[in-house]
C-alpha cells in the first residue's frame, strides 16, 4: 500500500509523536525514514541527551511504519518483539532512524533499523518482529 503525505500527516499529528518530537518523514516499499527533535524535558538524566525510551520509541514506530508500507489495504501490524543494542550516547538536536523489512511471512514482519546523529554517527541498531494483523478500523 501507498502512504500518501495526507496519511503521514495524520499519523505526524497524534499526541505521542508530538510529545516525543517523532515525525515519520518517508514510508514506501517496506522501508521508512524518521526524525526525532526531542523534547528538551525528555533529555534525563542528561540534559541534551534523549533517554533511551524514547529512541527506543523511535526505533519501534518506524520500524511498524516499515512494514505497514507494505501492507494491503485493510491491514495493520503491531509489535512482537524488538532487540535494540545503544553504541554510542545520543547527544544533538536531532536524531534519524531508517528502517526496512528484511523478511515477510504471511503473518509476521522482520525488520532492521538504525538511528543516527546529526553527524552520521550510528547510535543504535535493531531488529524486531511485527504481526500483522486486519484492521478493525479498515478490514
Amino acid at each position: 500500500m501507498e502512504i500518501s503525505e495526507k496519511f503521514l500527516s495524520r499519523l505526524n499529528e497524534n499526541c505521542l509523536y508530538r510529545a516525543l518530537g517523532i515525525r515519520i518523514e518517508e514510508a514506501v516499499r517496506g522501508k521508512a525514514r524518521s526524525r526525532l527533535e526531542p523534547n528538551p524535558t525528555l533529555c534525563w538524566p542528561f540534559q541534551g541527551q534523549p533517554h533511551g525510551g524514547v529512541l527506543f520509541t523511535l526505533m519501534d514506530t518506524t520500524m511498524a511504519t516499515a512494514v505497514f508500507s507494505e501492507l494491503d489495504e485493510g491491514f495493520n501490524c503491531a509489535t512482537i518483539q524488538i532487540d535494540i543494542q545503544f553504541t554510542y550516547p545520543a547527544k544533538g538536536d536531532h536524531f534519524v532512524c531508517m528502517a526496512q523489512t528484511s523478511h515477510r511471512t504471511g503473518h509476521i514482519g522482520f525488520v532492521r533499523g538504525e538511528i543516527y546523529d546529526a553527524g552520521g554517527r550510528l547510535l543504535a541498531l535493531g531488529q524486531g518482529s511485527f504481526r500483522i494483523i486486519r484492521d478493525e478500523f479498515t478490514g
